[in-house]
Parts: C-alpha cells; structure tokens; sequence
C-alpha cells in the first residue's frame, strides 16, 4: 500500500512539475499536419473496423459505465490530429481514471499510417506526462478500454523497456481471470499481430491457456467465428475445441451465414475438422438448396474455399464456371472484382487438375490469360534477392523465365527445364502447358523435369508456425498438378543465408534433392 501511494505521489508530482510555467516546450510535438482522418478511414490501421474483426466485437457491446458521457469524452472521439488530444493534459480540463486510456487509444488510431510521427510522439513531453498519467490510474482502467488500450502501445510502438507498457501487461496478468473471452481474444491476437517482443510471447502463451481453458463461455456463432479466424490459428487445441463447440453439436440450429463463415476461416487456415465427413455433409446439405440465392462474389468465396480444402464437388464448380454467371467478373475494375476473379481461375484450375472427370463448363481461354496486373506489384526484399540469385545460377536467359505467370492464377518465382541428366535446357523451345499463351513447339525430350521455384514470405504463413495458409496450399498442389517438381524457398530458410555462394549453393541443393525425391518415387 505505501508503495502505491509512494508510486502515485511521484507520477503526481512529476505531472505537476511538467505543467509548470517555467518550463520551456522542449520535445512538444506539433502534429498539425496530420490529415483530418475519422476512426473508421482507415482500413489499412492495425485496429480498423472490418467485418468479422474482433474490435468489432470487443465494442459491439460495451460494458455497462457508471456515468453519462461528459465533456471530455466528446473532445476524445472528435479529435482529428494528436495536437488536439495532447492539448487536453493542461488547462482546465480534468481527466479521470478511464481518460488516459482513451486518448491513447484514439492516438493510435490518427497514427496507424504516420510511422514517423509515432517515433516524435514517444520522444513529445507531454505524452510521456500521458504514460505517468495512465501508470497511476492503471488499476482504475475499464476491462474493455485495458484490452484496446494495450494493443494500442502495441501499435504506437513504445520500447521493450517502457515500465508503462510493462504496467499495462501487468495488469492484464492480475484481471485474465475477469476479463470476457472476447477480451482475452482480442489480447491474443494483438499480441500476435503487433508484437514480436519475448515479453509480450509470452503474455500471448498466458492468454492462449486461458482461452483453451474457458471455451464454453463462447454462447453466439458470431463469436465463435470470429473467434475461429482470428485466434484459432494459434491454438490447435484451441481449434479443435471451437470446432467441437454449432458446428456439429448444433447442426440443426446451424444458419447458412454462420456456415459460411467457419468454411471461410477454415479455408484460410486451411485447417480440416477432426469430423471432416460430417462436418463436409453438413456444409454440401446447407449450401446445396441455398448457394445460387447467395450474392454471387460469396457463391465464388465459398466454392473456393471449398476448392482449398479438397471438398468441391462436381455440381458446384459448375455453377460458377458456368458463363451466364462468370461473365459478370470478367473486365472488372475493382479490386473486389479482380479478387474475385482470381478465385475463379484458382477454381478453374481445380477443375482441370483436381477433377479427371469433370465434364466442364471451363473458363474461355482469353479469360484465362494473365492480366498485367498479375506482376504489377511491390518487389518484397526477398524477392529481389532470389531473382538476383536466379539470375546468377542460370547464367544465361534462356536457362529459365522469372516471374512466369501461369493460366491457373498462380505466378512462379521461377521456371526451368531440367534434361535427364540434371542440366538445364531452353525452357522458351518447349510446349508449356501451364502457360496461357505458350511459345514453344517441341515436346520437352524424355526424362526432362519442370521444375518451379516458389517464394514463401512471413504473411504467407499461419502465426507461431510454418504452416501455410490455406491459399498457398492450394497454390502448391496446383503446381504440383501441373506437372512441376518445386524448389520451396521460405522466408524462415533464406534469412540464414549470408552470402551469395552459401544462397546458389541453397538453390542447387534444394533443385537436387526435388529431382532425387521424384527419381525415388
């Protein structure tokens, strides 16, 4: 208790000291041009409001709060750029024990898309006097505003060593047991998502048991799958208990919306239920009467999710190949058109290389050919080393293509064509099946292997493991489909890598030991 007190007396003290009219604005950061942004603009921020989202949950229902919204309150969620939020610590304004939180999560927010600001707002006097404020009024913090709150220092970047941050995960420990479910969901995912910190992994390990511990208190599908795609990836027991808690259990009462939503995230993760049969009768049961009443971009999502986890059926990819119904894709301008479309040629390519007997319809060849916004995008870091590497272990041009966009939606780092003894010969000469337009004549000789290296990066991958997402697996049993033995280059293998001998000789290697395993087969 004396402790406390001793704890608060200094922060008071230190507050007092800073508002003092001596003291010259050294360190005030003056944000004024940053550009009005309401809280819901932006989409790119790392606590944006989308659906399915669980800051959407989190404020769906917020708790009961023992007073009317005053003053301040109004100030907070009207604030258009920091200067206007940090301007609250001084003048006759009076922040109480839930106040502190508020404007730092609102800072986070007008932030999400000014790195540079972040790093001037930490090193700004008065939100340091902000951090003082929020550590002496810590235990007065609401549970919801504690969950925003410390995915929001998360966000606004504050040093390992911060003792604010560390008061805030601290606090988080002594409540986990109060605290809602979807609290501690929230918690999970922003330590996942934000932090990379042992501190806050470990906080993550603290949360995650909690959350297998307590699953029976999820009572709503809208929970449960929210719940599903956002956390569910970092638990397999904890996976495996959401799926025993409408889908199965609750087969009957099960809607067609809340289907929906668990096929898509298990398609994502690209996770497959313990009851895969029953829980697959279930789905092709539900949808069977209902997919061509869907909106048609849905009816699209969810026979590709279907496609991801091996459990399309015949009747369903026809529907959406059909032309009366892919012709309204085809020539899209928007990006969720041209997503769309992409599905399509993902679920396209099931057909011709997952189903042997599939009798069609199939998309038209001018529609399968690559748009320029194929390879319209950011080279990443790693792969502009690994073209460079390419570039040098081929020696010539006509060795390999790089960038080779294929008809099945898929783009390979690279491709070659390897000759019975391993060497390489002029992929450009041969038929290309998997190409949209194909430039060669010949067969490819006897014995010859193609061989595609693919380029995994850190967001391709599930969290906390070297799973592939759903979309990636589908990629590589295509590739495989088609005929190609593939080089995997993944991010976690090609970060060891040093120098320019130790990455050719990881290539060489990796092309070996593809080629030995086919021989062995």
């Amino acid at each position: 208790m004396a402790a406390h007190l001793v704890k608060r007396c200094t922060c008071l003290l230190r507050e007092a000291a800073r508002q003092a009219p001596a003291m010259a604005p050294v360190g005030r950061l003056r944000l004024a041009r940053v550009a009005h942004k309401t809280l819901t603009s932006s989409a790119t921020s790392p606590i944006s409001h989308f659906p399915g989202s669980l800051v959407e949950l989190v404020e769906k229902k917020q708790a009961f709060t023992p007073y009317t919204e005053n003053h301040v309150d109004r100030l907070i969620k009207k604030a258009a750029r920091p200067e206007e939020l940090l301007e609250l610590l001084g003048g006759s304004h009076h922040l109480d024990n839930n106040h502190a939180a508020l404007v730092l999560i609102r800072l986070s927010h007008l932030l999400s898309e000014k790195p540079e600001d972040k790093a001037l707002l930490i090193q700004d006097a008065r939100f340091q006097q902000l951090l003082c404020l929020l550590n002496s009024q810590i235990n007065s913090v609401w549970h919801g505003s504690l969950s925003r709150l410390l995915r929001s220092l998360y966000a606004l970047g504050l040093p390992r060593t911060s003792k604010e941050l560390q008061s805030v995960e601290q606090e988080v420990r002594w409540r986990m047991r109060k605290l809602k479910y979807k609290h501690l969901a929230f918690l999970a995912d922003s330590c996942a998502t934000l932090s990379q910190e042992q501190h806050s992994q470990e906080l993550l390990t603290e949360l995650l048991m909690h959350l297998e511990r307590r699953w029976t208190e999820i009572e709503d599908g809208h929970t449960l799958v929210t719940i599903m795609m956002k956390v569910g990836h970092l638990s397999e027991p904890l996976m495996n208990r959401l799926e025993d808690k409408h889908v199965l259990n609750r087969a009957q009462d099960i809607t067609v919306p809340h289907l929906c939503s668990i096929l898509l995230a298990f398609a994502r993760l690209n996770f497959h239920p313990d009851q895969e049969d029953e829980f697959f009768s279930l789905v092709h049961e539900k949808l069977g009467s209902e997919l061509p009443g869907l909106e048609p971009a849905l009816q699209v999502d969810l026979v590709w999710a279907l496609c991801v986890l091996q459990q399309a059926r015949e009747a369903e990819l026809q529907a959406v190949l059909h032309p009366e119904f892919h012709i309204q894709f085809l020539g899209g301008k928007s990006q969720k058109d041209q997503n769309t479309f992409q599905k399509l040629l993902h679920i396209n390519a099931t057909a011709m290389l997952e189903h042997p007997d599939y009798s069609g319809p199939l998309l038209p060849a001018s529609a399968v050919a690559p748009r320029p916004s194929a390879l319209d995008r950011k080279v990443t870091p790693l792969q502009k080393e690994l073209q460079e590497t390419l570039k040098g272990l081929l020696g010539s041009a006509d060795r390999g293509s790089l960038e080779v966009a294929t008809q099945y939606g898929w783009v390979l780092d690279a491709e070659v064509l390897l000759d019975s003894d391993g060497q390489f010969l002029p992929v450009r000469d041969f038929v290309a099946p998997h190409l949209a337009q194909p430039t060669g004549s010949q067969p490819p000789p006897a014995g010859a292997k193609r061989v595609a290296f693919l380029r995994w990066e850190f967001p391709n991958f599930s969290t906390r493991s070297k799973d592939l997402l759903g979309r990636f697996v589908l990629a590589r049993r295509h590739i495989l489909a088609a005929g190609f033995l593939i080089v995997d280059v993944p991010f976690y293998e090609w970060l060891e890598l040093k120098s320019e001998w130790q990455k050719g000789a990881y290539l060489k290697d990796k092309m070996r030991k593809a080629v030995a395993e086919e021989l062995a087969k």
